[in-house]
């Protein structure tokens, strides 16, 4: 069971009180929006929206006691201003972002995620063989196509090695499977290196990889001008990320969402015409306690940015 991260933090730093409207950008298994639906009730709406189906399947269920309160939206988020537009809700108040992956998606073999148990090299969030997957960028990409891939969304410091035996592998035979794909990553890592680290020697390279298939950055980008858009003015947007390149990402985005001038510094008078949108409510991105940390390790990694619009 996928247990949601900073709730606490989450429910004070957006404000949730009754009669607001919220959307909750990945739903995923509902742990955030019941949290949300509660502090809003009786009359608060929430639109859940997550790209995964069978996340809408599980979430129904744990939202039917909220009724035409909750309005689930199988889709992306990066769709997020028309899926507002048509939804029941005149005024959103807030928006969540959580862009951790699911502990259900790690464990499910048959979406490509998990490196512990063997399924097919997928990794869409989706679940469709419909456009780029896993497979395709492990069997087909070059070399230097993957090693920019692990070193940029992985931030993987054995890249070379893990990329030369994966090119090595599949000059044999095409990789068929995740399993296989972990046990390449897992020999290319020094032994020393593995007894070492916290993490499976496959994390950083499987995260890259679905990373780049579900274009993750540029999602990410494109969401936060339109959720602005959508809030109305005193209204919150939220993000939890789970990577150092996500949360650089959000906070520039914020920095430049907050900034009255983008002007160079030298120029003496402010030609750019920006507005500011938002201001920041949180300065430095908020950790989980150590407790929650103790309690919910996966949440370690964690890191939660807040601004409202102006």
């Amino acid at each position: 069971m996928h247990t949601p991260v900073l709730m606490k933090e989450v429910s004070e730093l957006l404000n949730c009180a009754p009669g607001k409207n919220f959307v909750d950008c990945t739903v995923g298994s509902g742990g955030h929006a019941q949290m949300i639906l509660r502090l809003t009730a009786p009359h608060g709406k929430l639109i859940g929206i997550d790209i995964d189906p069978h996340a809408i399947e599980r979430t129904k269920e744990a939202l039917r006691p909220f009724g035409k309160r909750a309005v689930l939206v199988n889709d992306s988020y990066a769709h997020i201003a028309r899926i507002v537009a048509g939804a029941p809700v005149r005024t959103i108040e807030g928006i969540l972002l959580d862009l951790g992956i699911s502990s259900e998606q790690l464990e499910d073999s048959s979406s490509g995620f998990s490196f512990q148990k063997k399924g097919p090299l997928l990794m869409t969030f989706s679940g469709k063989r419909s456009g780029l997957i896993a497979e395709e960028v492990v069997n087909s990409f070059s070399g230097r196509e993957l090693y920019k891939i692990i070193t940029c969304y992985g931030e993987e410091r054995y890249a070379r090695s893990i990329v030369r035996n994966i090119l090595a592998s599949r000059e044999r035979e095409p990789i068929k499977d995740t399993a296989e794909l972990a046990r390449i990553i897992t020999e290319s890592v020094p032994q020393k290196a593995r007894g070492r680290s916290k993490i499976h020697p496959a994390t950083k390279t499987f995260q890259a990889i679905r990373m780049y298939v579900n274009d993750e950055l540029n999602t990410i980008k494109a969401v936060i001008p339109q959720a602005l858009g959508i809030l109305k003015p005193g209204g919150r947007l939220a993000v939890i990320s789970f990577h150092s390149l996500e949360d650089r990402l959000v906070k520039t985005e914020f920095k430049k969402a907050a900034q009255s001038c983008a002007c160079p510094p030298d120029f003496p008078v402010c030609t750019c015409r920006a507005k500011q949108m938002v201001r920041l409510v949180t300065r430095r991105a908020i950790k989980p306690s150590m407790a929650e940390q103790a309690q919910n390790p996966r949440s370690r990694s964690a890191r939660l940015r807040v601004v409202e619009k102006i």
